[in-house]
């Protein structure tokens, strides 16, 4: 069983602190809104094409799969409760080069990740309603969710909220339209035991399908980046973990049932909106609607990305990993203005320039570059007892999670490989100057410049 360990009492974090203002429901439904993003509306089609109709069978596997890694962040969040993420706990395991090289795989991802939202915002779904340039619609978009982030994390999550509600409704709508068609014999049931493709094994089918999967509850990771934000952490984080991938699960799940029972597999696989056929064999909702549901689930999406990026960077900032000024909060709501911005701005360039799609299919290895250094962190951290009481995870958790991002990423293709290494290589030699740069400062007669504190790691 998982157990707070009680400890001394906490420490003050280094730097300026965020305003706590998340309760667990609100963190709940900031990890369910980011995890039930906009990519379930298109991935059940690619899991088919993999894996066959047994489409739930991939998205259970990842369900569990995930669930390995986050127990690592429900540790980690929990005892170290700080924004920075990732690259505040590789930090304190590895040091810095290894922190910095977390950070930039997940500022990468976000930055990448929001500039694609963006894009898909301003495209086909917009389109349905009226025709505007798609790069301005992204610069414009950015910039609003720019401002909502800015104002405070409290308003964010109200609006996730909703949009969270919006997303669930409409895949819920799918449950039932898929349900209908079963229950009057519209439906083929049979599907769901066919596992396998022409080219491929059931178990090679499934495994290859739950890479795809596995995408699909990727946004866990971002909330460790508002634990500082959460009023009593150590409770609420574990329970929102936790419960939004249960929840989140359930319903990808139940999507995938679904959609296989009621669509042939070769047509769900060669749909580019696979719930959309969903709607036409069912009849009965306006295509309309599922257009304006996407919608909302792009924006919530590229809202709940924005918001970890910008965290994220504010703690490599405040741990010395990135320039002191990204460390800046706005006096009255404190929210990391600075981060918000320079975050920002790369993902309107990338948004404006059109090679986010070059770039996206390497986010689910960087992803697991980092799920695999979080994993291993989680254990060489345990020589550290915490400053306070903290959630633990049993030790074979993080062992296994570390070993379900290596199988993973020996599903990935050769070609993603070769950009996520080139991705990383960059990351590497950035990484290289900023420890070099940092242990120089470190080294100086006048160490107290440094606005963020002590590294961790270094008391």
């Amino acid at each position: 069983m998982p157990a707070a360990r009680k400890q001394r009492p906490a420490a003050v974090p280094d730097g300026p602190a965020l305003k706590k203002a998340l309760t667990t429901p609100l963190l709940y439904f900031f990890i369910l809104g980011d995890v039930l993003g906009a990519g379930v509306y298109v991935l059940v089609g690619q899991v088919a094409a993999d894996a066959g109709g047994a489409v739930w069978a991939p998205l259970a596997v990842a369900l569990l799969l995930a669930m390995l890694t986050a127990a690592s962040y429900a540790e980690l969040a929990t005892k170290y409760q700080r924004a920075g993420g990732a690259a505040h706990y590789t930090t304190r395991a590895f040091g810095p080069f290894a922190g910095f090289l977390a950070g930039f795989c997940m500022l990468a991802a976000g930055i990448v990740s929001v500039a694609a939202l963006a894009r898909g915002f301003g495209g086909d779904y917009l389109s349905a309603f009226v025709t505007l340039p798609v790069g301005l619609v992204a610069v414009v978009f950015l910039a609003l969710l720019a401002l909502l982030n800015a104002r405070g994390i409290k308003e964010s999550m109200r609006a996730n909220v909703v949009a969270t509600v919006v997303e669930v409704g409409g895949l819920l709508i799918i449950v039932a339209l898929g349900a209908w068609l079963l229950l009057s014999g519209d439906g083929d049931p049979g599907r769901l035991t066919r596992f396998g493709t022409a080219d491929e094994g059931a178990a090679a089918a499934v495994l290859s399908g739950s890479v795809l999967a596995y995408y699909s509850f990727v946004g866990f990771e971002t909330s460790v980046n508002v634990a500082e934000e959460t009023r009593d952490p150590r409770r609420s984080y574990p329970r929102a973990l936790f419960g939004a991938l249960a929840t989140a699960g359930a319903v990808y799940v139940l999507v995938g049932i679904a959609a296989s029972a009621a669509v042939p597999t070769d047509r769900l696989a060669a749909s580019s909106g696979p719930l959309l056929e969903v709607v036409r064999e069912a009849g009965g909702v306006p295509p309309l609607l599922f257009s304006a549901i996407a919608l909302v689930a792009v924006a919530n999406g590229a809202l709940l990305t924005g918001i970890m990026a910008s965290r994220l960077a504010f703690g490599m900032a405040r741990d010395g990993l990135l320039p002191s000024p990204l460390a800046k909060v706005l006096p009255g709501r404190r929210t990391p203005w600075a981060a918000i911005a320079a975050t920002t701005v790369p993902a309107m360039l990338l948004a404006l320039t059109g090679s986010v799609a070059a770039l996206a299919s390497t986010l689910v290895l960087l992803l697991l570059v980092v799920f695999l250094m979080v994993n291993i962190a989680v254990l060489v951290l345990r020589r550290d007892p915490g400053a306070q009481a903290h959630f633990r995870a049993p030790t074979v958790l993080p062992v296994l999670g570390a070993a379900s991002c290596v199988l993973l990423a020996t599903q990935i293709e050769g070609r993603v490989w070769l950009r996520g290494l080139v991705v990383l290589a960059v990351g590497a030699l950035l990484g290289a100057v900023a420890a070099a740069r940092r242990a120089g400062r470190q080294a100086g007669p006048e160490p107290a410049e440094h606005s963020g504190g002590a590294a961790p790691g270094e008391h």
